[in-house]
């Protein structure tokens, strides 16, 4: 005789009925399940319940759940096999804020009750002006770093051949242009989207992401009409200036007493120090040609071809190197970037100038759309296709998804014999075997 549980408790489960019962109850772990981890089971057991009386014999059925088991789950979260390929950003859309707008709300909300209260704005180095003293043999390590850089892809260019397209950014490390028909340029539609492929510089290699050299980034904005008063020099050498370094060409304000905001407003920066003129032209012999691409290869010529390797090593060493400390000085340093266009900003505020050309720049008046700046924007890694054979057949759109990416200064050195660590092997899809043209259409 079979009979079914007054409700889903077992204490409520008379126990001079007699019979078979079929019910729900819960029940502890240690009580029907053995230690360790669960998993979905069914078990019936014969078990003696007590309620308040004598003991009663009965036949039960329940279940468990564990957690399914995760053999090397950490493993293969630090090295997965493959990962996708970087998105495009749409250029008729504004980029992401790096930080949620929620929290940006939140903290502004924050200051403005401050401000209402007539509490001063809580500020630590550098966000007050002064240096952060631990982060200072960085900023040079970042600056010596970005010499090598510049000076090893100079080398390598002479010896692997690299190629851009003349209508779009495009670029490829190879001996000869792919045939992938992604062109989006103004004349695509007339070439079926094939690239037109000319000779490469290191510009397309290492993109120049420039900024306005400020004496005094707290200072006032740079204005649309005083904009030629100021020098562009590349980011990464503005953020290190900023950061400590000192440069005869480029002076910087070192602040000995902290400025003070209330809300969004400066109430004190200090003394006027009157900023001292800057050299418009720069010699040879001047330590701040080390730091710029101008005319590069013509300052460093090919290497032999026992050097190639090394150079190769050491060159990939100074790219991680300079990504490394962009990414720590950027952790305490404030760097702005446009939500539209490619425009940084090393500094507390943006400046001013009407300079942006992209999507809806006339209701914003040319102005940039100011946001926290990423690594990737100071410091693109500009993601070319992986080439296993570069004096093999040109890549083909048939099997474009079977291609993988890789920086392009990861791919130069690569070819040219250094060796390269693991994070940027699941990105170039080395275990992935490409088919034949024929075959691509069978895989699945």
């Amino acid at each position: 005789m079979l009979r079914q549980f007054p409700a889903a408790s077992l204490s409520l489960w008379n126990p001079s009925q007699k019979g078979v019962g079929f019910g729900m109850g819960k029940l502890k772990k240690p009580e029907f399940l053995s230690s360790g981890s669960y998993s979905h089971q069914l078990k019936i057991r014969h078990v003696k319940i007590q309620n308040n009386g004598p003991k009663t014999s009965g036949i039960f059925c329940y279940s468990g759940q564990r957690p399914g088991r995760r053999f090397n789950s950490k493993k293969q979260e630090s090295s997965p096999q493959n990962v996708d390929l970087p998105p495009v950003t749409p250029r008729k859309k504004k980029k992401p804020y790096p930080i949620p707008l929620k929290k940006i709300l939140q903290a502004s909300r924050a200051d403005k009750k401050l401000a209402e209260m007539g509490i001063e704005k809580p500020l630590e180095p550098p966000k007050n002006g002064l240096l952060v003293t631990e982060l200072i043999p960085v900023a040079y390590e970042v600056l010596d770093a970005w010499k090598i850089l510049i000076r090893g892809i100079a080398q390598l260019l002479h010896v692997v051949p690299v190629f851009g397209c003349s209508e779009c950014s495009e670029i490829h490390v190879a001996h000869s242009g792919h045939d992938i028909q992604n062109c989006h340029g103004s004349t695509s539609s007339k070439r079926r989207s094939f690239h037109s492929w000319v000779k490469g510089s290191i510009n397309d290699v290492l993109l120049p992401i420039e900024s306005y050299h400020m004496y005094d980034p707290f200072g006032p904005r740079i204005k649309h009409e005083t904009r030629f008063n100021y020098d562009r020099i590349p980011a990464v050498v503005e953020l290190c200036i900023q950061a400590g370094v000192e440069l005869p060409e480029y002076p910087s304000r070192r602040r000995t007493k902290p400025i003070r905001m209330l809300g969004k407003k400066v109430i004190d920066r200090g003394e006027i120090v009157k900023e001292p003129e800057q050299q418009l032209s720069v010699d040879s012999t001047s330590s701040m040609v080390d730091f710029d691409t101008y005319r590069v290869l013509e300052r460093f010529g090919a290497p032999t071809e026992l050097e190639v390797p090394i150079i190769a090593q050491e060159t990939l060493w100074a790219y991680e190197k300079v990504r490394w400390g962009v990414t720590k000085l950027m952790s305490k340093y404030t760097v702005k970037a446009c939500g539209y266009c490619s425009e940084v900003h090393v500094g507390p505020w943006g400046h001013n100038a009407k300079l942006c050309g992209e999507f809806k720049h006339q209701w914003r008046d040319g102005k940039h759309g100011w946001q926290d700046a990423t690594v990737d924007e100071v410091f693109p890694p500009n993601y070319v296709w992986h080439v296993r054979d570069p004096k093999g057949p040109p890549l083909r759109s048939a099997l474009k998804r079977f291609y993988g990416k890789a920086p392009a200064v990861v791919e130069l050195c690569m070819q040219a014999g250094a060796l390269i660590s693991n994070k940027y092997k699941p990105m170039m899809r080395l275990d992935i075997i490409i088919p034949e043209s024929e075959e691509a259409s069978s895989v699945a």
